[in-house]
Parts: structure tokens; sequence; C-alpha cells
């Protein structure tokens, strides 16, 4: 019973940690599609 709370847990805090990782990397690509595109609009008005 004690190991099967163990590995629950241990799975529970990988479960954790895998969702923060995803959610950084969707944030982080969505930041930087924003300022590339934001890059380009500038690119175009300077032209």
């Amino acid at each position: 019973m004690e190991v099967e709370n163990l590995a629950l847990s241990i799975l529970a805090v990988v479960s954790f940690g895998l969702l923060i990782l995803v959610t950084g990397g969707v944030i982080y690509l969505t930041t930087a599609e924003w300022r590339d595109r934001r890059r380009q609009e500038r690119e175009k008005r300077g032209r």
C-alpha cells in the first residue's frame, strides 16, 4: 500500500512538472511569435 502511494505521489509530481514545462514552452513560443510579428510590421512601415 505504501509503495503504491509513493508511486502515485512521484507520478503526480512528474506530471505537474511536465505540465509546467509544456505551459512554459507554449508561453515562450507565443511571445516569440508576437515579438517577431511586431518586428516585421515595424520593418514594413520603415521602408
